[in-house]
């Protein structure tokens, strides 16, 4: 693995005069897919907002690609080609499949590219293909998780962030999301995975990073987390 294309120093991130985030460290290397694991409410998509610019940190640093990055704004991390893919995927639901996808593309430059990568999207997600005319609002959860993926694909990333990539979604769902992500990293995008699943989670994962009330409490490769027995008993019932 090369040197870290994602590195955070003891973050910490609140809402106005409430600090939920403490000393939380992390780094994500090129090529690598890290998942960010920990109970509802442990301040993970919170961490994320944070590393796109949706939330300014009170405390620590944040360096994409060697620079220092902690007042950047979203678009700034669009155009860095950090993306994130939220929780609830937001979509348009009154715009098509396709616009959606789209809108993902708006802030590149190289628009040459673009409708090859959409041919990738849908190659990736065959679904979208065969509902590129539909409105979002007609896709079932799975297929907007897809929808939401494929619109951060679109942007081009070297950074994907994805914050809760199985919640609400059937089994099945949930492996097709995982092939593909594999496929989508084996082309080389680094992914950092924001799950509650944790078997889901380390299943596909390089390394991982458990954190609790805000703060980090555990770190290693998925293997090491996996078999750790306080990860075990809190979060597979084991």
């Amino acid at each position: 693995m090369s040197a870290a294309l994602l590195e955070v120093e003891r973050l910490a991130v609140g809402y106005g005069d409430v600090q939920v985030v403490w000393d939380v460290s992390l780094s994500v290397k090129q090529g690598e897919v890290i998942a960010l694991i920990g109970s509802n409410g442990a301040g993970k998509s919170t961490v994320l907002r944070a590393l796109s610019g949706l939330l300014r940190p009170i405390g620590g640093t944040i360096a994409f690609d060697g620079e220092i990055v902690d007042t950047a704004s979203p678009p700034d991390f669009v155009r860095r080609r950090l993306i994130h893919v939220p929780e609830g995927r937001r979509l348009f639901a009154g715009l098509s499949v396709h616009d959606n996808l789209m809108l993902g593309a708006y802030a590149r430059s190289d628009r040459d590219n673009i409708a090859g990568d959409l041919e990738r999207v849908f190659d990736l997600f065959p679904r979208l293909r065969e509902r590129r005319r539909q409105e979002a609002v007609t896709l079932s959860g799975g297929e907007q998780q897809m929808c939401a993926i494929g619109r951060g694909l679109m942007a081009s990333p070297r950074l994907l962030l994805i914050d809760e990539l199985s919640l609400g979604l059937a089994p099945k769902l949930v492996d097709e999301l995982v092939e593909a992500l594999r496929k989508v990293n084996a082309d080389g995008t680094s992914l950092l995975v924001v799950e509650q699943d944790v078997a889901t989670a380390l299943e596909f994962a390089h390394r991982a990073y458990v954190i609790d009330q805000g703060r980090s409490v555990a770190t290693g490769t998925a293997s090491e987390i996996l078999h750790d027995p306080s990860v075990r008993a809190a979060y597979l019932g084991l």
